[in-house]
């Protein structure tokens, strides 16, 4: 059955609630294709084939290109791997138009953890970095998603592969009525004063407040009010934040308090706190009604 997130599905995050059977649709976790651009495919894994095959993706944007550290099984496997990859969902990015196996035509890849696996695993995936039992604690209601481990293959970083993955984590949103998307987002590097500006304007315009707020864990708490407002172009500011903050921001996301430095992947982390009922209604109306067409 088709349907939209424009009314019933966000309705139904916003208040919490389950989402009702209208709204839900076979396939999903079959590996069901959730969105389609052009050649760009995106849908769930299907398999632990497919699973080694984003991971392998994961070792070359993150460990290769990037420079994170691995350790020697992911070294020796080439893959970016940790025990969360068994309880999360593998959104996937693919070429149709590459030749070989479906597994070989990965390019791209988000990995998604709901509430309740993460319950099983024995927390979020972030919250080595930041104070998520309160947050989460603060909102019975809501079921939270984690999104986190995003990338893609520079030949296919545009907008057209963005689109692609926003379709796809709509309608898992819509599917399993998903109240809040959390995670981390990284600035490159591990020295928060080299981003001063970017994440002094975060601290001052974005931050998350009253029963959203969450903060840095105590002992890798970083100031990220860095500069006087005064001092800080917010132009420039922007421009400076990587494009997947910067998505998350026009989607209506807010910032914890404080930044993480994560010296094994060499990034200075910052926490992302998307209440579903908040985003903008152009971005519902838009991302909800292409994701409807892959719902039924």
């Amino acid at each position: 059955m088709r349907t939209t997130m424009t009314q019933t599905a966000f309705d139904n995050a916003r208040s919490g609630a389950d989402a009702p059977a209208a709204v839900l649709f076979s396939g999903l976790a079959a590996g069901a294709r959730l969105g389609r651009i052009g050649a760009i495919e995106v849908r769930l894994a299907r398999n632990d084939d497919e699973v080694a095959a984003a991971q392998e993706v994961r070792y070359r944007v993150f460990h290769e290109e990037l420079g994170a550290l691995a350790p020697a099984a992911g070294v020796r496997d080439r893959r970016d791997a940790d025990r969360f990859d068994e309880v999360c969902d593998h959104l996937l990015v693919l070429d149709a138009g590459l030749p070989g196996p479906e597994h070989r035509r990965i390019v791209g890849t988000y990995r998604l953890l709901r509430q309740e696996c993460a319950a099983a695993a024995g927390g979020f995936y972030s919250s080595d970095e930041f104070e998520l039992e309160a947050l989460v604690a603060r909102h019975p209601s809501l079921r939270f998603l984690e999104l986190g481990r995003s990338c893609v293959l520079p030949a296919y970083r545009s907008k057209r592969t963005i689109e692609a993955l926003w379709q796809g984590i709509w309608a898992y949103v819509n599917h399993y009525g998903i109240g809040a998307m959390i995670g981390c987002a990284s600035f490159h590097g591990t020295v928060p004063a080299a981003h001063a500006e970017a994440l002094s304007f975060l601290a001052q315009n974005c931050r998350a407040e009253g029963d959203w707020q969450v903060a840095a864990v105590a002992p890798r708490f970083h100031v990220m009010d860095l500069m006087p407002g005064e001092a800080i172009n917010a132009r420039a500011a922007f421009a400076a934040m990587p494009p997947l903050i910067k998505g998350y921001l026009r989607l209506g996301a807010k910032i914890g308090d404080g930044c993480v430095v994560d010296h094994g992947f060499g990034t200075t982390d910052v926490f992302i706190v998307l209440p579903v009922g908040t985003i903008s209604s152009r971005y519902v109306n838009h991302y909800g009604a292409d994701a409807a067409r892959f719902a039924a």
